[in-house]
């Protein structure tokens, strides 16, 4: 299960940009980051902070050696909650509902500016991907199921070799499993 502290710093809107971007992008310098998120530096190193007191991001040594910048890296990669973790804690509950809220939002906002650059000739050559399926589980199934897809996910990343020369694309996949009636 993860901590309420993870889910809560992730689900800022500013956060999770950063945290996608150095997802994507590896170790970077807090200006790369602000200038890539047309963000002030001083609001990148406040979300930053936040990011490393959650344990998701780590500061890295900066390659160049010259220590007055600092450098950032993931420090884990993926998260997978419900909000039905915290049913203990009410407050905690609340906190976890509103950040899947705002993940479905977010999760939903990338999909409708995906569909809307489709013509985008960058884009065009790319389909989306539609997996979806309905069938019969146990809440630990559910979980069970969840944890394998993460599984894959990191499986499928770790084969792709970003060195081969073929121009790539940044690519976001979500899922959702949840109880549903025909």
């Amino acid at each position: 299960m993860e901590d309420i502290a993870v889910i809560t710093a992730v689900h800022h809107p500013l956060r999770r940009r950063i945290y996608d971007y150095l997802l994507l992008y590896g170790t970077a310098q807090v200006g790369t980051v602000a200038r890539a998120l047309d963000t002030q530096v001083g609001s990148i190193s406040h979300h930053l902070r936040m990011l490393e007191r959650a344990g998701l991001i780590e500061r890295a040594e900066d390659p160049t050696g010259d220590r007055r910048t600092s450098w950032w890296r993931i420090a884990r990669r993926g998260l997978t909650w419900s909000a039905g973790d915290f049913a203990d804690s009410p407050a905690d509950a609340l906190l976890a509902r509103e950040a899947q809220r705002q993940s479905i939002r977010m999760q939903i906002e990338r999909l409708r500016r995906w569909q809307r650059r489709h013509d985008d000739p960058e884009y065009a050559v790319y389909d989306a991907s539609n997996t979806e399926t309905t069938a019969w589980a146990t809440p630990d199934e559910l979980r069970d199921l969840s944890a394998r897809l993460l599984a894959t996910l990191d499986e499928w990343r770790a084969s792709v070799n970003p060195d081969d020369g073929q121009a790539r694309t940044p690519i976001f996949f979500f899922a959702h499993a949840f109880p549903t009636r025909p």
